[in-house]
């Protein structure tokens, strides 16, 4: 990871509009017991000043079922957190930064390139946290059971789901750039990932370009078969982002850090109980268990601090979204990454 992320579907379609919705304020938490913690540093917020957590509230972005809270519950840290929250719920990444820059979120995951379509369009964001795929970016190019498509080189004429903006979106671009054919070389067709599974499961597309767990969804439930998934393509990160305005804001920024100090232990949790964290998962999605179990492991992701290395990697993003003409700009990330909250990392 960083990325992605990154977005329940169950046996009908009235589960699947579950997921595909996007929700306001699907719930809120708050500890029982005020809190004070030091605010986190920025441009209006002294590191050595305190805020008491009990009256601030974060708006967090999530993906229903597969984020922020699900993952919390699961750990048995969602009510911990010492400030209120307002969950919204996103389909994928991109609606979620837009809404953010927006001012109607403050924080919230997403995969790697979300930022970098963001930073292009000049929107009010910035990465905070970050956590890395152990084994590789795990979003795939999926074909349809009895697909004569063999190869990445097939896929040349046919029309390809994606999400524009989404690391699916930069799973495709790698997938064709390593066999030498451009965007212009396919049909890509821009669908949420409902739309994206119902075109797919239909025939109106020809391959899907998507993430956990709907790679393991397909490939279990519809035969599907993965057409390219592995290190070589997309980027290892997915990443925590804010608004901007929120990072200046004393009290939003020091809930951001004591957000993603409790979430980062989260991720540890799931990483060390991918069994648990799977069982969870199914309970929140509809999903089979059997379908959660396997991409609760191949998905498990560690959170790093925001280094170098980071802002490289989006950088390099930045330069192949711009080079294939897909983003308007070719932002500098640094102007868009933040490395004041990686004391929320353990051993940050």
């Amino acid at each position: 990871m960083n990325r992605r992320r990154k977005k329940l579907l169950a046996f009908s379609a009235i589960a699947l509009a579950g997921l595909a919705a996007t929700a306001c304020s699907s719930s809120s938490s708050s500890s029982s017991t005020p809190t004070a913690v030091p605010a986190a540093a920025s441009s209006s917020a002294s590191p050595s000043s305190s805020v008491n957590l009990s009256s601030v509230t974060l708006n967090v972005g999530d993906q229903k079922g597969t984020g922020a809270e699900a993952i919390l519950k699961a750990a048995g840290l969602l009510n911990t957190l010492p400030f209120h929250v307002n969950w919204s719920d996103f389909t994928s990444g991109p609606p979620m930064l837009e809404a953010m820059a927006s001012g109607s979120v403050d924080v919230g995951g997403v995969g790697d390139a979300p930022p970098v379509f963001a930073a292009a369009g000049g929107e009010g964001v910035e990465i905070v946290g970050a956590r890395t795929v152990p084994g590789g970016d795990q979003d795939a190019v999926v074909v349809p059971k009895g697909s004569p498509i063999t190869s990445i080189q097939q896929l040349k004429g046919k029309k390809i789901a994606y999400g524009s903006g989404s690391s699916g979106n930069y799973e495709l671009l790698t997938v064709l750039t390593a066999a030498g054919l451009t965007t212009k070389d396919v049909t890509m067709v821009n669908l949420q990932p409902a739309d994206a599974l119902a075109a797919f499961t239909s025939g109106s597309v020809d391959a899907w370009a998507i993430w956990p767990p709907y790679v393991q969804q397909v490939v279990a439930q519809d035969g599907a078969k993965v057409l390219a998934r592995g290190p070589q393509y997309g980027s290892p990160y997915s990443y925590e982002v804010a608004s901007k305005a929120a990072v200046a804001n004393p009290e939003k920024a020091a809930a951001i850090q004591a957000y993603l100090t409790t979430l980062n232990k989260a991720y540890i949790w799931a990483e060390k109980n991918p069994d648990a964290w799977g069982a969870a998962w199914a309970a929140a999605t509809g999903l089979p268990a059997s379908i959660t179990d396997v991409a609760a492991t191949v998905d498990s992701t560690t959170p790093v601090v925001i280094n170098n290395a980071i802002t490289t990697s989006e950088q390099g993003l930045v330069t192949q979204f711009y080079k294939a003409g897909l983003i308007p700009t070719s932002p500098n990330m640094s102007g868009f990454i933040t490395t004041q909250f990686n004391s929320s990392v353990s051993g940050g």
